[in-house]
């Protein structure tokens, strides 16, 4: 299956984790992209229909598509916000306007967190990010991966990188572990996302693919 089909099949698990077995109902969702299938507050709201999500986004495209696309259910809300990821304190402040900081909230950072270069410490962002959050808040992470089929990953992103302005840093295992600093791994930990199923397995997620995943929560 493509690397795309299993990120969404990962965060709508992922949602529903939350949702069903924490009891979350506030979602930060940065670096949205464009509206596809389940959504974060698509699945949140299907089940419970109060959940608040705020999604972030800089691209003027995909929130002219969100803001017309997706509708929260009338007992819950959504927001969306035209900030950076790297720009933390704005978006903390703005998330703040929707979401509760004295509840737990999870911050879902799915397949943006390779688009931020080392130079601009993308682990500080986490941290930051990780920082502000109340205690029992969680940490959602996608990200491709630099050391499954190396050689394969490796050509196809740097053509990948040739033809685009923001170019892509693909991260080890290891570096990818490293963004949960501070939070406590739900089992099975950070790993493919086939083999990522702490309820159940995360539908339509069968085979190997190039990333890694996890869930983590602030303690």
């Amino acid at each position: 299956m493509s690397g795309v089909r299993a990120q969404r099949a990962f965060l709508a698990s992922a949602v529903r984790y939350l949702i069903t077995q924490r009891g979350v109902r506030q979602f930060l969702d940065i670096g949205t992209g464009l509206p596809v299938a389940e959504n974060t507050h698509e699945v949140a709201q299907s089940l419970a229909p109060e959940s608040r999500v705020v999604y972030v986004d800089n691209d003027p495209m995909v929130l002219a598509h969100a803001r017309a696309l997706l509708t929260s259910a009338p007992e819950g809300a959504c927001a969306y916000l035209d900030a950076d990821i790297r720009d933390t304190g704005d978006v903390l402040r703005a998330a703040s306007g929707l979401l509760d900081f004295g509840q737990p909230i999870a911050v879902m950072l799915i397949g943006i967190l390779h688009l931020i270069p080392d130079a601009d410490d993308p682990g500080g962002i986490v941290a930051r990010l990780v920082g502000e959050l109340p205690a029992g808040s969680w940490l959602a992470i996608a990200h491709p991966a630099s050391d499954v089929e190396r050689d394969k990953v490796a050509t196809m992103t740097d053509r990948y990188n040739q033809r685009v302005t923001t170019a892509a840093t693909l991260r080890t295992h290891g570096e990818i572990s490293a963004f949960f600093a501070g939070t406590e791994l739900l089992p099975p930990g950070v790993v493919q996302y086939h083999q990522w199923h702490p309820e159940e397995p995360a539908r339509d997620a069968e085979g190997e693919v190039a990333a890694y995943c996890g869930l983590g929560r602030k303690p």
